[in-house]
């Protein structure tokens, strides 16, 4: 190092080129030269990041905190100062694991929602997959946690990655509840933004806050190279249960979850089925989480994925909801077969199909079971499978050569002469609907029906034939099908929830069964058809029984009731599953675990050999039974034991303004400039800002452009119930796509603070500092140093965050005191008039006493400085070891997998250790950066108080 060389450090403030830069990192190259990676922080550079070479730049000043200017404030009731001191005050970053904000988002929140935010929150590192079952608000929970990272300065760039039909969804919901600004990366503006940049930039610099489909991102290969180069402060997986390995091949899906796992310090996966049964998939999502965390997928435990995952189910979260989880009426539909049903069920039980009799024993599911599965949906639905069957086969042979083909087509006639009055589903699904038991009104907007089935045709005869015989017309029921396009699909959930809206019934296939809300007007869902898979089961009753339902859900199921026995005995089947689910959701909390098999296509396997065996319905009973008893869902996921539970701790700050004042006060001053009008709300709190064009092109970059006001009147209120009623009301407003609430959500995380604070930061010049002569609280021989000091760590993040004040009497220091100490002194809390009667006496004297201020805030900075390391090198050390011991572990792992007979063994064993070793030492390295810290505390004048006569 060459002597007298000046020691850069992160979290240093430097000028260079007449700009304000915060130093992130310094690293020295091959000839010993110093390469500083700096961030923007005054105007024209803020949040620009850049790079300057210390041996090439001819002058780079370091900020010295002791040379400011003191400049009276002579604004009306101190109003500049203050809103200036607010927007310093309100940058201060969280350094606890406490819930600052999270709590605070427009939603009825439910105290477990908070506790996925803390579990990761305890951690260094936020990376987690909540996995609770469906209906909790697993998107709610996400939100919550990204709000605390925003807050704490670590969510600038974030990334959602969802399936097609839950993006709008979830952007809504980010935005409504925690103003977070996600832009949709669909087709069209993805098109859309290459047009505005060079061939050769990367697109996911245009946006900071982007939500795109899983499927955009697989299907464009350009893109890797794209997600390779950027990076994100959060990335969120939704549906993350796509992205898990299945088997010893990975899909695109998986691979691209794999890539995006390491472009984010923070990783937030989201699925209510996270697992298939196999404990390979659940390993891997937890190493992509922490690749640290599991040496054998195969053999792992609780404690191996401690932290990293967290699962509920209802029945574990029934002593905190109080209620808001309405209990379910169940009612399982008898219907009585007609007489041209049961002949139809005598030709299907004694069919005998020649193709299924050459079918070699277990080799998947015979024709005459997936028959019958379509005729348990609807005669429509087996017609089509019969016909589909009968055109193949009468392909490959001719006239009488296939008996199946005279069998099939007499199933087939007899299934066409079954009317709508022979159809006893279909009549009793009517006699359910007009019933007065049911209480189902047509014509009231607020009560709306979800019917499932799961195949295409049994949808499209009950949408025909439901509308003849209820009278609907075409827009009051409408259907939901995988063959639509997701615009479509969004667009009937849009309606669906929305009171002005005449649609009033959906008949869904199980495309409508993953994710989406279909509650805000529903409480009532019909299975036309039973599926054969629990999944599907959850899936389905999921839509409408989930949080945020203020109804009791009501879930029918349409049963056949024959007396063939053969029907009967698989019908009975049918009912088994239906109690099953019931019983498992408040016992076990998992249907899934029945089954055992957390796989859709494997359920419906097992249920089909049920039916294929002829055991009968005592035999699936107790299959499912034993499988409940002995399957363990702790061996593979880890839920929150009684000895595991989840402490959550609350922080509240005080500043000068409540939200409101804060943004009224900051626009009665940027009035001289901007020409700004703005009014107070009526019916409730809150602002209304006449945007300009200058302001409105500014605030355009911080908003989803959806939430962009269309008539240039930005609406805020702090009043949370207001807010949420004003998301139920812009579900009223006519059909337009842009279902936006009219009135946004103010609290500390809207994007107008922002805006605020950039323009709040050049109300005085960087080396001045303003001087707040109050007449009622001070005496004028007192002065009080409002001073902020930030301990950074090796990355540059701050993790000691100090506001403070340096108190002196007569010229003589007094005492450090707190910030709420400082609001109880001085008041200046308190709406006070400026005399402007700061004498230059005072300034002077100040102006005096500034390196004296600096020298106590430095040792009150080195106490938080030996503070913190006395916290973190203990934990830095047992972290370095558990991480040595863990490597260990990895290495053992694989060279047990390893076949000592194959060829180039040792080279394999070789290049498997280096990447053991690569995959820690990165880890060890973000560990220690994270951790350690440069003592060279940032110190920072903010204001000073003085009294005036």
């Amino acid at each position: 190092m060459v002597e007298n060389e000046i020691k850069y450090a992160p979290g240093m403030r430097i000028i260079v080129r007449g700009e304000e830069w915060m130093v992130k990192k310094v690293e020295r190259n091959s000839l010993g030269n110093q390469t500083l990676h700096v961030i923007g922080l005054s105007q024209l550079v803020k949040d620009y990041e850049s790079m300057f070479l210390v041996d090439v730049e001819d002058d780079i000043e370091i900020v010295d905190p002791a040379k400011v200017t003191l400049v009276p404030d002579d604004s009306a009731f101190f109003r500049k100062s203050k809103v200036y001191i607010e927007s310093q005050w309100r940058s201060k970053i969280p350094t606890d694991n406490k819930i600052h904000i999270g709590n605070k988002a427009a939603m009825d929140l439910m105290s477990y929602q908070l506790e996925p935010a803390q579990m990761a929150l305890n951690k260094t590192r936020q990376r987690i997959l909540i996995a609770d079952t469906v209906g909790l608000g697993k998107t709610l929970e996400a939100g919550i946690l990204m709000s605390e990272l925003i807050a704490r300065g670590k969510g600038k760039r974030i990334l959602v990655v969802t399936v097609k039909s839950m993006m709008t969804q979830f952007q809504k919901e980010m935005w409504n509840r925690f103003t977070i600004p996600l832009v949709r990366l669909d087709s069209a503006r993805i098109q859309s933004v290459r047009a505005k940049l060079p061939t050769n930039y990367n697109p996911f610099f245009y946006y900071d806050k982007t939500i795109i489909s899983v499927d955009t991102l697989k299907n464009d290969l350009d893109y890797r190279t794209h997600l390779e180069n950027a990076w994100w402060d959060i990335i969120v997986i939704d549906e993350a249960h796509n992205v898990a390995k299945r088997g010893d091949r990975s899909s695109q899906r998986s691979k691209l979850a794999a890539l995006l796992a390491n472009r984010s310090d923070t990783l937030i996966m989201l699925t209510a089925t996270p697992h298939d049964g196999k404990g390979q998939s659940v390993a891997s999502l937890m190493n992509m989480l922490d690749p640290t965390a599991i040496a054998d997928e195969e053999n792992y435990t609780r404690d191996d994925i401690q932290g990293l995952l967290i699962r509920r189910f209802k029945k574990d979260i029934q002593d905190q909801v109080s209620g808001a989880f309405k209990e379910r009426v169940i009612k399982i539909e008898k219907c009585h077969a007609s007489a041209r049903e049961e002949a139809a069920y005598e030709i299907f039980a004694n069919m005998k199909l020649e193709m299924d009799e050459s079918k070699a024993r277990g080799k998947g599911i015979l024709f005459k079971t997936s028959l019958e599965k379509s005729l348990f949906s609807s005669p429509a639905a087996c017609i089509k499978s019969l016909e589909a069957r009968i055109k193949k086969l009468e392909k490959r042979f001719l006239d009488g050569e296939m008996p199946d083909i005279a069998a099939l087509k007499e199933l087939k006639d007899a299934l066409e002469l079954i009317t709508p009055a022979d159809f006893s589903r279909y009549t009793q699904l009517l006699s359910v609907l007009k019933s007065e038991e049911y209480g189902w009104k047509p014509n009231k907007h607020d009560d709306r029906l979800v019917i499932f089935t799961e195949r295409i045709e049994t949808m499209r005869y009950l949408e025909e034939n439901l509308k003849r015989d209820l009278g609907l017309k075409d827009n009051q029921l409408k259907v939901m099908h995988g063959g639509m396009s997701d615009k479509d699909l969004q667009g009937i959930v849009d309606e669906f929830g929305r009171s002005e809206s005449p649609l009033r019934v959906i008949v869904a296939s199980d495309v409508a069964s993953e994710g989406i809300n279909l509650h805000y007007l529903s409480h009532r869902l019909i299975h036309f058809d039973i599926p054969w898979s629990l999944m599907v089961f959850q899936q389905r009753n999921g839509r409408i029984d989930r949080y945020g339902q203020h109804e009791q859900p009501d879930i029918r199921y349409m049963l056949i009731d024959s007396t063939n026995p053969k029907i009967k005995g698989d019908a009975r089947i049918m009912e088994i599953l239906v109690q099953k689910e019931e019983q498992a959701l408040k016992n076990i909390g998992d249907p899934a675990m029945l089954f055992g098999k957390f796989n859709q296509e494997e359920e419906e396997e097992e249920t089909a050999k049920a039916i294929e065996s002829g055991e009968g319905a005592d035999a699936f009973e107790k299959l499912l039974t034993s499988d409940a008893e002995e399957f363990d869902p702790l061996e593979l996921l880890m839920g929150l034991g009684e000895d595991k539970e989840v402490n959550v701790e609350f922080s509240d700050e005080e500043t000068l303004f409540s939200d409101l004042d804060y943004v009224k006060n900051a626009l009665d001053i940027f009035t001289d400039t901007e020409e700004i009008k703005y009014a107070d709300l009526t019916g409730t709190q809150g602002v209304e800002i006449k945007l300009t064009d200058n302001v409105k092109k500014k605030i355009r970059k911080l908003m989803p452009p959806e939430a962009m006001p269309s008539d240039d009147y930005l609406r805020l209120s702090p009043d949370r119930d207001y807010c949420l009623e004003d998301m139920k009301r812009c579900m009223q407003n006519d059909l337009a796509e842009t279902t936006w609430p009219a009135t946004q959500y103010l609290w500390k995380l809207h994007p107008i603070f922002n805006w605020i604070e950039d323009k709040a930061g050049v109300f005085y010049k960087r080396s001045e500092v303003p001087v707040l002569g109050l007449s009622n609280s001070l005496a004028t021989d007192e002065m009080i140093f409002l001073v902020a000091g930030l301990i950074p760590n090796r990355k540059s993040t701050t993790v000691v965050d100090e506001w403070f004040g340096v108190s002196y009497k007569s010229g003589q220091f007094s005492r450090i005191l707190s910030m709420s100490e400082v609001l109880q002194k001085t008041h200046m809390n308190v709406k006070a008039s400026n005399t402007q009667k700061v004498s230059e006496q005072q300034i002077e004297k100040g102006q005096a006493l500034l390196s004296d201020v600096i020298a106590h805030a430095q040792k009150l900075m080195a106490d938080k400085c030996a503070e913190y390391k006395e916290k973190t090198d203990p934990y830095v050390y047992e972290e370095m070891e558990r991480l040595e011991q863990l490597k260990a572990r990895h290495k053992e792992a694989q060279l047990s997998f390893a076949d000592l007979g194959v060829k180039g063994f040792e080279r394999k064993k070789s290049e498997k250790e280096r990447e053991i070793d690569n995959i820690f030492e990165n880890f060890m390295d973000w560990e220690k950066d994270t951790l350690e810290i440069e003592e060279n505390p940032y110190i920072r004048i903010i204001a000073v108080v003085t009294g005036v006569n």
